[in-house]
């Protein structure tokens, strides 16, 4: 008979994890992941994974020092370290819960229609979900730049997915915000909206040089 880990290992009185967007995010993938697999109703599984709660007992096992802690120890304590929520990242993570579940439909039929190399049904639940997740940032978070959502869907990958699933999501990503973008889905304001014209900026300076460079070029071959 198994033992009860959490009866072994007592959680710790004293360390709690700030929340922040990234761990959010990494929540919301939970909770999507979960929904895909039970089919349970996903405000009971979001207050469930979202915000826990923490059965420390009575008494705490003092620590060890210089102990190795075994897999399953370090497993246990990286999983049950509570969290410090802020208002704002509670409001962030049930939005973006509930617009990817909302958006999700639209950005499936969008990369069906991008690229006939993209079969939805091959592709992991997990890296589907932080498509569906960072597609859903770019067309209803005016506020993100868009790439803050790419560079937190690889970088979530990197944790929960497959070695390729970053340059896969990457690829994707990429193509789908240049799709919704031409369509006029994308809308950004404030730091996004900043981004976006940084980098029209840059572009137009490129073209800029670019055109200085072959009329200097036209004029050199004239002149021999």
């Amino acid at each position: 008979m198994q033992d009860d880990l959490s009866n072994t290992f007592p959680l710790s009185k004293t360390k709690v994890l700030r929340g922040n967007r990234r761990i959010a995010r990494e929540k919301v993938l939970q909770t999507l992941f979960a929904y895909h697999k039970s089919g349970t109703d996903i405000d009971i599984l979001f207050e469930h994974i979202f915000s826990r709660d923490f059965n420390f007992g009575d008494e705490e096992l003092p620590l060890l020092k210089d102990k190795i802690l075994r897999p399953d120890e370090v497993w246990e304590i990286e999983a049950d370290i509570p969290i410090n929520w802020g208002e704002a990242e509670k409001q962030f993570a049930s939005k973006l819960l509930s617009s990817t579940i909302k958006t999700a439909p639209l950005i499936d039929e969008k990369m069906k229609t991008t690229s006939s190399n993209w079969d939805l049904d091959r592709i992991t639940l997990i890296d589907l979900i932080l498509i569906q997740m960072a597609c859903t940032e770019f067309v209803n978070f005016e506020d993100i730049p868009p790439k803050v959502s790419i560079n937190e869907a690889i970088d979530i990958a990197k944790k929960y997915s497959t070695d390729k699933s970053g340059n896969f999501i990457n690829g994707i990503l990429d193509a789908m915000l240049v799709s919704l973008t031409s369509e006029g889905l994308v809308i950004k304001t404030g730091r996004g909206l900043k981004e976006k014209k940084d980098n029209e900026s840059k572009d137009k300076k490129k073209n800029r040089e670019s055109k200085n460079k072959k009329s200097s070029s036209e004029l050199k071959d004239e002149k021999m």
